[in-house]
């Protein structure tokens, strides 16, 4: 599961296919929101202070 940007968001989708071997799914964070999960303030790659805008599982 990553949280990224939208700059890094096909980073994220290749990072989870090669780990994982199948596609994911990704879910805008803007749009969707989780009863019992807050996602992180900004995006998991390293050196980004970007807002995490989408979740890659």
């Amino acid at each position: 599961m990553y949280c990224v940007c939208k700059e890094h968001v096909e980073i994220a989708i290749d990072r989870f296919v090669d780990e994982y071997e199948e596609a994911p799914d990704v879910v805008d964070l803007q749009k969707t929101h989780f009863a019992a999960w807050d996602p992180p303030p900004s995006c998991e790659e390293r050196d980004c202070n970007q807002d995490a805008q989408f979740l890659v599982i």
